[in-house]
Parts: structure tokens; C-alpha cells; sequence
């Protein structure tokens, strides 16, 4: 299910990392740097030593934030590559189209030991991407494997376990916090990695 919107609409944000106010407003591109950027950026050098050598990381156990490294350039070298109109992963929000799976997405970060800090109604006028959640990979050390998943998951390819897609969706543009839903206040003290 791909979807390129440029109308004004409307979504849900679960808020982490850094709270977030009403009526505060955004404006989230290629400069914008979410937490997900700043988690790849500080496992670069890692990822560059991995693909420098990667036969040495064969069968190694790569930590989680590498593997999420190696996934997260590989998605963003095939969407500048090939799909250029979606929103960067890297740089845009990640927000859910109802109340109820924002509710589900903050469960999921707070006991990830995520600071989570509320759910906000957000105005966005930009574009919106909508992709399976499930497509979503481990990185490995293997380059070309991390390039063809990546292809997939842009592609909203069918999940190849069968399972139902859970759907994540990826705003850029003019952002404005409309309401503050709900407070969650999960983990704030936690300065998640």
C-alpha cells in the first residue's frame, strides 16, 4: 500500500524521545534529524568497517543498533536511488491514522525502554508514505541482501511469512501539534540508546 499525499490531513504521533506542545509547529525534511537518524549516525563507522570487511562479521553477532543501522542506510540508499518522492525514513515523523494504533505503537516503545512522553493529533501537510512494518529487516554484513530488502519493503512487496501487514506511516512537510491527546509518560528518565 503505497500512498503519496500532498493534501492537508490529519494523523496520531506517539511522542518519544523529546515532548512535544500543542499548537507547536515542524517543519520535517532533510534537515530534520529524528532520534532514528541520530541512532544510524553515531553506528556509521561501524557499518562502514562492516562492509569494508564483511566476511569477517560472518556469523558474529552484530548488536541491535548496528543491525538497525545497516537496515536504515540500505532503506535510505534504494529510496533516494528509486524512490525519491517518499519520505525519508531517517528524517520524517512515524504517526498512525487512528487514536487506537498510536496506543498500541506507545505500548510498544515504553516497554521497549523508550522515553515516551504522550500521543498527539497532528495537521500535517506534506507527504505521507504507508508501508508494512513487517518488511522491515535485521541488517546484515551482507550489502546486496540489505539493498534487495530494502527494494521490497519501498515496494510494499507481499510479506513473504503471510503474516497481516502492520502498517507504519512516514510524514514529512509542514507538521503543527493540534492536541495533546494523551499523556503516557513511560521511561522518561530512562535517556534510551
Amino acid at each position: 500500500m503505497r500512498i503519496l499525499e500532498r493534501k492537508p490531513f490529519t494523523a496520531y504521533h506517539v511522542v518519544t524521545e523529546r515532548p512535544m506542545e500543542q499548537g507547536q509547529l515542524l517543519s520535517i525534511g532533510e534537515s530534520w534529524e529524528s532520534g532514528v537518524y541520530r541512532r544510524v549516525m553515531e553506528k556509521l563507522p561501524v557499518v562502514e568497517q562492516i562492509y569494508n570487511a564483511p566476511k569477517s562479521w560472518e556469523g558474529k553477532e552484530i548488536e541491535h543498533h548496528t543491525m538497525v543501522a545497516l537496515r536504515e542506510l540500505a532503506l535510505e540508499q534504494v529510496r533516494r536511488e528509486r524512490f525519491p518522492q517518499y519520505p525519508s525514513r531517517l528524517h520524517c515523523l512515524y504517526v498512525s491514522e487512528n487514536l487506537e494504533e498510536s496506543r498500541q505503537w506507545g505500548m510498544f516503545f515504553a516497554q521497549l525502554g523508550r522515553p515516551t512522553y504522550h500521543i498527539v493529533k497532528l495537521e500535517i501537510s506534506g507527504r505521507k508514505f504507508v508501508g508494512n512494518a513487517n518488511l522491515c529487516f535485521q541488517g546484515t554484513p551482507n550489502q546486496e541482501r540489505n539493498l534487495e530488502l530494502a527494494e521490497r519493503y519501498w515496494q510494499v512487496s507481499p510479506d513473504p511469512s503471510g503474516e497481516r501487514p502492520v502498517w507504519e506511516i512516514l510524514v514529512d512537510g509542514k507538521v503543527r501539534v493540534a492536541e495533546i491527546v494523551e499523556e503516557i509518560g513511560k521511561n522518561l528518565e530512562a535517556g534510551y540508546r
